[in-house]
């Protein structure tokens, strides 16, 4: 029997080396550790390494085999890293990196009623090794949460305009891990007032009324959640951006800082 060509592995003759090559969107049902627990989720998942400019191009089907292999794999902080590091011995790799996208759910109970419902939240999670061999962990959430016009509250005689607003915090951290559940904190102890899945009708006057007690812009959410991130040593660089989606535009009102 012939052997079948790898044309992959044959030389390249344009000197063009290429920063991250590999797949993208590739549904995956994965194991999540948190702080609170496993949930079992499914993902979607990037994979990627760099290609010398020698190499006419990697090996695409590795990718796939390596997540097959570890279809029971209950991935942390730890385990990402290591995924990461197999990841580039199976392709030969000297840099790359490994991004997966996933639903993120936690039972919260109503602030009056107590009564528990999920609340979804969407998280990313990146494992990289640099050029350099240098290992580094993201983290990406987004948080929905109320926020309540400042200054619709103060020139009003009553009542006051508010919206529903996405938070996104991205971190990198090379050591240490912070956990979905810390930055989801933050971010709903920084909003105007946070969300539930559920509400009785003593929990919607409840969380009417703290909405109201907490004005804050757009501007005063991002600045709050930076700060405590800034003081945070297991963080060396965040950003954190909100969407609000008006209630009185049809338009948003948007805010983003970057660190450093």
């Amino acid at each position: 029997m012939n052997a079948i060509a790898d044309v992959q592995s044959s030389p390249d003759q344009r000197n063009m080396p290429i920063n991250q090559v590999g797949i993208k969107d590739l549904h995956f049902p994965l194991q999540i550790q948190s702080a609170e627990g496993v949930q079992h989720t499914i993902a979607r998942i990037g994979m990627t390494v760099a290609l010398p400019a020698s190499q006419k191009g990697t090996h695409m089907s590795r990718f796939v085999a390596l997540m097959e292999e570890r279809q029971h794999l209950v991935l942390d902080f730890t385990s990402l890293h290591q995924l990461t590091l197999d990841m580039l011995e199976r392709l030969d790799a000297q840099a790359g990196r490994i991004t997966i996208s996933f639903p993120f759910f936690r039972k919260k109970a109503a602030p009056v009623s107590g009564i528990t419902s999920f609340l979804d939240y969407a998280v990313t999670w990146q494992g990289e090794v640099s050029a350099s061999g240098e290992y580094s962990h993201q983290i990406k959430v987004l948080a929905p949460v109320t926020s309540l016009c400042p200054c619709s509250k103060e020139i009003s005689q009553y009542g006051a305009h508010n919206q529903r607003s996405h938070v996104t915090v991205t971190l990198t951290c090379h050591k240490q891990e912070v956990s979905i559940e810390e930055i989801i904190d933050l971010v709903e102890n920084k909003a105007s007032c946070q969300l539930y899945g559920l509400l009785k009708r003593p929990d919607e006057k409840y969380v009417t009324e703290h909405a109201y007690e907490n004005p804050k812009f757009v501007e005063d959410m991002v600045r709050d959640i930076a700060v405590a991130l800034k003081n945070d040593p297991r963080i060396d660089r965040f950003s954190v951006e909100s969407e609000n989606f008006e209630s009185i535009h049809n338009h948003s009102a948007y805010a983003l800082i970057e660190y450093p």
